[in-house]
This record gives structure tokens, C-alpha cells and sequence, in this order.
């Protein structure tokens, strides 16, 4: 087996429109949630979510490349921009030809589903443009991506809801990791902040009107947000050979499914997900430092999560620092995960774990170190991120410092 490191990071979500910008409101204990501006925004009951402001399409692609990219598809496009950049990787050949694209999304082109059920049943259209279906699938991002910078290898789209991201970046850390390829482009993207993307949510009952607060006993469910993440997963002696920069390495997974409930999450489910993913890398509990954690600010998954973080950990539950970043940038569904990857590499390579914000009162259920409000400097050697999502879809990846 090949050891598989991250040599390049790029994203957008409501914090930052690239790397640096995000560690930066990390670090800091930034919220980039806010009141939504949108189309009927009036019409619904939740108004807050973690939007991306200041992006406009017009300046970054041609009238075009808009009529093609639904806003999801914007997003991976300049965040997998960032992460290649940074990579210094040019790809053609044969690396070109062996490498590829694995990205996550849970809804796709949701903008462009709404903007055209619109254009049909409110506005009465007969027609709508030719592009709607090549716009909104939920590969379109992947594929653009592909041809956008010559990547030939496998490439393909996974959706698990919200662990849609953890479970694509475990699928191309599969292939380096193999053998199958030098080089893997992976992450995820989700735009679902649109009229039709928050109303179908509200219907489930989850949503918060003010605040994301996980951890906090007074937490009244989960935020929306909207952006991308995307790495540059490497083989770690092809990136040494070119004497590339490392930010850390993914050293295993794991995945599971809870098998019992569509929305309720399993305690069961998770722990094992967790420990598969120790075990994967050979890593034992007592090295752990830092959790990413899923953290959804909702009262059935915080303490579902705490709940198998004990059961796994054991007495070392009580040394880990735990946090969840979705406090900040919101729930990116089915690209929460990959945001979510850049404060693991930010607690692995700068030491600084990134807080949980708004965080009041202390919950006996979730008698755990969140990293309270502010951020803190520590040494970590090796982090987990945990997505899990509706459906009982579980994915944690387990990452050390380079």
C-alpha cells in the first residue's frame, strides 16, 4: 500500500473565498452566517444561512461557461483552481491519463432545478435552455473540473447526503493508495441556498431561526451553508520526488451504516465508523488529538456523536479537543465534510484548533472538550473528521501531520 499525502487545498464557502481567508475566520471564531438574500426570501420561515457573498460569476467565467455551471459547479471550479495551484502539479501524459476526480454532493444543481421549475410552473414556459440537464447533475462539477484541467483517470460523482464529501475523498484516497493513481482531485461542493433548497429543508423541523450552537444545551438545530472544498490527494513518494509542499497525511477510513433509522443517527454506527478508521490507518486512540467533528448543532446528533466519541475513546475521550467548524460556515450537506478537512490540516500543520462558536450552556450529554467560543494552540499529530448523515451513511477519515 502507498502512502497518501494532500498537497494542495482550495475553497470558497461563507467565511472565505480561498484557503488562507478560511484559516484565517477559523482561527479567529468568525461567524459567516447571516441573514439570506434571496429570491422570496420573506416566504420562509428560516432566513439565516451561511452564503457566499461577493462571488460573482460574471468576472470569474464567460456567458458561456454560466450557462453551463450551475452555482455548485462555480464553486468546485475555483476552489479546485486554488488546490492545483498550490500543488504546482501540471497534468499531461501519463499523469494525466491515471488521474482523476472524485467529488461529493448531496443535491447538485438545486439553483437550477428552482430557477427552471419557476421558469415552467410560475411563469408558465413551454421551454426551457438547452443546457438545464448537462447544468444540474450531479456530476456536472466533477466533469468540469476533468476537462478543465486535463484529468483523463477515474472520475465520478458519490452522494450520501451529508457525508457525500468524507465519502468521495475516502474513495480517492483508495486509488492512490492502491496504486490506480498518482494523483487524485477530490472534496465537495453544495449550493441548496435557494428558495426551493431552504423550504424543502424547513419541512423536516431541524433548522435553527438564529444561531448554530453545537454542544450548547440551549442548541436548536442546524445552519445551511453553501461553498466547496477541494484537495489534491498524492502519492506521498511522487510528491516527494518533485519535492512538493505536504500538508499532511491521510493515513485511513473507514465507512459504515447505521442499517435502522432514515433521519435518527445511531451511536452504534458511528463509533464504528471511527474505529474502523483507527484501525485502517494503525493508529491507536491515545494518539488522536483533535475531532472534527460532524456537530450539526441538532439535540439528536451532538449527543449521539459524544456519545460514541466516549465508547471509542474511553478514558482518552476526556483528554481530545472536539469541535465543530458548521458553527462558523454552516452545514454545506453534502460539501460539509471537505470544508471541514481545513481545520484538521490547520490543527495538524499551523497547531491552532479551531472553535466552536456560540457556544452557552454546558449539556451533561455532551460532557466533552468543544473548544469553547475561542481557539487554541496545541500540538496535534494526528486528527479525525467524522461526517454522518440521513440514512445512516457514515464516514470518518483519519489524517497525521506531514
Amino acid at each position: 500500500m502507498k502512502r497518501v499525502v494532500i498537497t494542495g487545498a482550495g475553497t470558497i464557502n461563507a467565511l472565505g473565498h480561498d484557503v488562507p481567508s478560511t484559516l484565517a475566520a477559523m482561527r479567529e471564531g468568525v461567524c459567516g452566517i447571516g441573514p439570506l438574500e434571496l429570491r422570496d426570501v420573506e416566504r420562509l420561515s428560516i432566513q439565516i444561512g451561511g452564503q457566499v457573498r461577493g462571488f460573482e460569476a460574471e468576472g470569474r467565467y464567460n456567458r458561456q461557461q454560466i450557462s453551463l455551471y450551475d452555482r455548485f459547479t462555480q464553486f468546485t471550479l475555483a476552489a479546485a483552481k486554488e488546490a492545483i495551484d498550490q500543488s504546482g502539479l501540471s497534468f499531461s501524459g501519463e499523469l494525466a491519463a491515471k488521474s482523476g476526480v472524485v467529488l461529493g454532493t448531496a443535491g447538485g444543481g438545486v439553483s437550477t432545478w428552482d430557477d427552471n421549475y419557476r421558469s415552467v410552473y410560475e411563469d408558465g414556459k413551454n421551454r426551457v435552455h438547452p443546457f438545464v440537464v448537462p447544468k444540474l447533475m450531479n456530476n456536472a462539477a466533477a466533469s468540469h473540473v476533468s476537462m478543465e484541467h486535463n484529468l483523463k483517470g477515474p472520475s465520478f460523482t458519490v452522494s450520501t447526503a451529508c457525508a457525500s464529501s468524507n465519502h468521495a475523498m475516502a474513495q480517492a484516497f483508495t486509488m492512490v493508495r492502491s496504486g490506480l493513481a498518482p494523483a487524485m482531485i477530490t472534496g465537495g461542493s453544495e449550493s441548496m441556498l435557494c428558495f426551493g433548497g431552504v423550504k424543502a429543508w424547513e419541512g423536516l423541523r431541524v433548522m435553527s431561526r438564529d444561531a448554530c450552537r453545537p454542544f450548547s444545551a440551549n442548541r436548536n438545530g442546524m445552519v445551511q451553508g453553501e461553498g466547496a472544498g477541494v484537495f489534491v490527494f498524492e502519492e506521498y513518494e511522487h510528491a516527494r520526488a518533485r519535492g512538493a509542499q505536504i500538508l499532511c497525511e491521510v493515513a485511513g477510513f473507514a465507512m459504515s451504516s447505521d442499517a435502522s433509522d432514515i433521519v435518527m443517527p445511531s451511536k452504534n454506527g458511528a463509533a464504528r465508523a471511527m474505529a474502523g478508521a483507527l484501525a485502517d490507518a494503525g493508529i491507536s486512540r491515545e494518539e488522536v488529538g483533535y475531532i472534527n467533528a460532524h456537530g450539526t448543532g441538532t439535540a439528536a446528533n451532538d449527543k449521539t456523536e459524544c456519545a460514541a466519541v466516549a465508547d471509542v475513546f474511553g478514558p482518552h475521550a476526556d483528554k481530545l479537543m472536539i469541535s465543530s467548524t458548521k458553527s462558523m460556515h454552516g452545514h454545506l450537506i453534502g460539501g460539509t465534510g471537505a470544508v471541514e478537512l481545513l481545520a484538521c490540516i490547520m490543527a495538524l500543520r499551523d497547531g491552532v484548533i479551531a472553535p466552536t462558536i456560540g457556544y452557552e450552556e454546558p449539556d451533561p450529554e455532551c460532557a466533552l472538550d468543544v473548544v469553547p467560543n475561542d481557539a487554541r494552540d496545541a500540538e496535534v499529530k494526528v486528527a479525525i473528521s467524522n461526517a454522518f448523515a440521513f440514512g445512516g451513511m457514515n464516514a470518518v477519515l483519519a489524517l497525521r501531520a506531514a
